[in-house]
């Protein structure tokens, strides 16, 4: 009998665990009523009024923020941009087949899409500051971590505003998945002919808004909101049709084209991986090393210094490539005839290594400086009203021989201060 309880209780213990889990991930908890939140999605699609103006001055403050290399100015930019709304709008009029909305959400997107790249544009053909910043070189090149933060972002987004008190994970979506910056980079790219920075940013913007979208039409299927009622079935059916023909159109390349920066991503780690593996010799270093990927061609470009490495072991090194996962890749290893090295390339390596090394240090230096000399001039300044006040303390005190002035430092144990005299 104790035996057949064992395994009982045991079972009795998950089936708890299991009831305590569920209640905890329950998305129903807390959930606003769901015409509340399709009412509350639906007022944010609209770009008009006051959010087209906001749109523009927020672009305007991205484009600075970029401009100068601020991050900080970037994310203000972020926070009060109201760019999410027709994403989210795409994704639940999917869901809940409302092909009006639908129309309504892509319509709006169109128009803040192109007045955001509009003003950027104007702004960079004006701004005298026309170099390429890294916060504006940061986003011409989609990886992997853009997908998935756009993915986790957009759950986070509709998940919180289903709920009856809203929270700030919206703005947090917009900063996380920074589609400002990405338009930005756009009219940055129109602005100076650069189509490579105008394809890259626009692509990146075009993956993240429909995995916003996408993610927004999974919660919404999952947590059965309820679906547009049509009294003509007829209607219905095409309505469903056209939402699930243009859901396939949208969700399908991208997903294609996500696939294509995972591999990219991962051949790159591979690349890496490989190069500070294998490219290890006792008296030879990599100089540096290129990587390009492209669907017709995968290349490494190996720069070495040092003695010559002899071909037999280059040959050696080819080979373990397909071991890293390197298939179909052309590696090509230059090195310097007889140990002859390029002196300029090899001074603008050491001194860029050197600089990278040292950049601490320096900061600190110029930290310490500055305080020195704060300290110098206060000194300074004492030193400067000695000779004033000993005349003047004569007077008061005629048989005064000898006087001296110096900075004190008081602290006051009542008030827990200290203050310099």
């Amino acid at each position: 009998m104790e035996e057949e309880k064992a395994p009982r209780s045991n079972r009795n213990q998950l089936i708890r665990t299991l009831l305590y889990l569920k209640n905890r991930f329950d998305l129903h908890e807390g959930k606003e009523d769901e015409l509340a939140t399709i009412d509350y999605i639906k007022k944010n699609v609209e770009f008009k009024g006051a959010n087209l103006w906001i749109l523009i001055f927020a672009i305007f403050v991205a484009s600075i923020g970029l401009n100068v290399n601020s991050t900080a100015v970037i994310i203000g930019a972020m926070l009060i941009s109201p760019l999410m709304g027709p994403i989210m709008g795409i994704g639940l009029a999917a869901g809940i087949n409302d092909f009006e909305l639908l129309k309504r959400s892509m319509r709006n997107l169109g128009v803040a899409v192109f007045i955001a790249i509009l003003t950027s544009t104007i702004y960079f053909n004006f701004t005298p500051l026309d170099d390429a910043q890294s916060e504006l070189l940061a986003r011409t090149e989609p990886t992997i971590w853009d997908v998935l933060i756009a993915l986790f972002g957009g759950l986070a987004g509709i998940i919180a505003g289903s709920r009856k008190e809203k929270s700030n994970a919206i703005p947090g979506v917009a900063i996380a998945t920074a589609l400002m910056p990405l338009l930005c980079t756009a009219g940055y790219g129109l602005a100076t002919m650069n189509l490579y920075y105008f394809i890259g940013a626009f692509y990146l913007f075009f993956i993240n808004s429909v995995f916003i979208s996408l993610s927004t039409y999974l919660i919404v299927r999952f947590m059965k909101f309820p679906k547009k009622e049509f009294l003509d079935h007829k209607k219905e059916k095409r309505v469903q049709t056209y939402i699930t023909i243009f859901t396939i159109i949208t969700i399908v390349p991208s997903v294609y084209l996500a696939y294509g920066i995972v591999i990219r991503s991962i051949w790159e780690e591979q690349a890496k991986t490989f190069v500070s593996q294998e490219m290890v010799f006792p008296r030879t270093q990599v100089l540096n090393s290129n990587l390009t990927y492209s669907s017709s061609n995968k290349t490494i470009q190996v720069s070495l210094i040092g003695d010559q490495i002899d071909q037999e072991t280059i040959e050696l090194i080819k080979e373990k490539a397909v071991s890293f996962g390197l298939t179909d890749t052309e590696i090509t290893i230059n090195q310097n005839n007889a140990g002859i090295t390029d002196m300029n390339l090899l001074r603008s390596d050491i001194l860029k290594d050197l600089y990278e090394r040292n950049e601490q240090i320096i900061q600190d230096k110029d930290q310490r400086i500055a305080l020195l000399e704060s300290e110098v001039a206060n000194y300074g300044e004492v030193r400067f009203l000695g000779n004033d006040i000993a005349q003047e303390a004569k007077v008061n005190h005629p048989k005064l021989r000898k006087f001296t002035l110096n900075r004190s430092l008081v602290t006051d144990l009542e008030k827990e201060k200290q203050t310099h005299f």
